[in-house]
């Protein structure tokens, strides 16, 4: 197992459990670039240097902070280390809510938490019980990574997962008013039949989440666009949308995008019943079933 990017204590009034954080998500990315000199071909090399153009060492870098034009305060790493944060080993839990008051916008990165050992193990397997039986989400401040998260502790419906869920979340100071994009949205009058047919377009688009049907296309463009280069063959272009010869209403284009993603049996009856009337003056009846018939059939 790979090592924890946070290890502490959970702690919900007088019950403390000690966890371990990992991330959940990783970089697929597999074009990395570096920077050239368009004239030589050579690769740039970045130097940290002083005013007067010294080159400087990491070891004699500290942080600065401009308390005054021109005039700074040095804070060394270690004075950072030892700052007293009490969440730096300890996510005490401040309050309980339920999953669906938590907007999609606060949410940043997941983390899977699992016990630190087996000595934690009951408690950890009781509080994400309780978790899963209230369905609440249980929230508290975490520090690392330069700063203090606020982060958010779920338990998964599924029981086949014996761990939770931490997800670092925005404060509500981060967050922009939406009010000062969303206020100088013009208010339309809906159409009845126009929204009856959005509704039915929605309908028949909606499908279980199926998260590995979605690949990064960017990443794939990349290495077409470097393979490419490296064989000296022509370069693959992004082409121009087509334009729309036609331009139509949006009752008619709701109308063609139900008509266009018509469920598959329904095209199916659709195209029998076409054959079946395309010949003029001929209708093809399913002859009935007479009883010798069946009485043949079951012998």
């Amino acid at each position: 197992m790979p090592r924890p990017y946070w290890s502490g204590q959970i702690q919900i009034s007088l019950v403390s459990f000690g966890v371990k954080l990992f991330p959940a998500t990783e970089s697929k990315s597999e074009i990395h670039f570096h920077q050239l000199s368009r004239k030589s071909g050579e690769r740039i090399k970045h130097q940290k240097v002083s005013g007067d153009e010294e080159p400087i060492e990491n070891a004699d870098i500290v942080k600065g902070y401009e308390y005054r034009k021109g005039e700074y305060v040095m804070v060394e790493p270690d004075e950072i280390e030892h700052l007293r944060i009490p969440s730096r080993h300890t996510l005490a839990v401040t309050q309980l809510v339920d999953e669906d008051e938590l907007d999609p916008e606060f949410f940043e990165k997941p983390y899977f938490v699992v016990p630190e050992d087996d000595m934690q193990g009951e408690a950890f397997a009781v509080v994400r019980k309780a978790l899963q039986a209230t369905k609440k989400v249980a929230l508290g401040k975490i520090a690392f990574g330069g700063r203090e998260h606020l982060v958010a502790i779920s338990a998964p419906s599924d029981d086949k997962l014996a761990g939770m869920m931490a997800y670092t979340m925005r404060y509500a100071e981060e967050l922009r008013n939406p009010a000062e994009y969303f206020g100088e949205i013009k208010k339309v009058a809906v159409d009845e039949d126009q929204l009856s047919l959005a509704k039915e377009l929605i309908k028949r688009k909606a499908a279980k989440f199926a998260p590995e049907k979605f690949k990064d296309e960017y990443e794939a463009a990349l290495r077409e666009l470097v393979k490419a280069k490296i064989a000296h063959k022509p370069i693959p272009r992004d082409e121009a949308a087509p334009k729309s010869a036609k331009v139509i209403n949006l009752m008619d284009a709701l109308r063609k995008s139900v008509r266009g993603d018509e469920a598959p049996a329904t095209k199916k009856k659709a195209a029998t019943k076409s054959a079946a009337t395309a010949k003029k003056g001929i209708t093809l009846v399913k002859p009935a079933r007479t009883k010798a018939s069946k009485q043949k059939k079951s012998a």
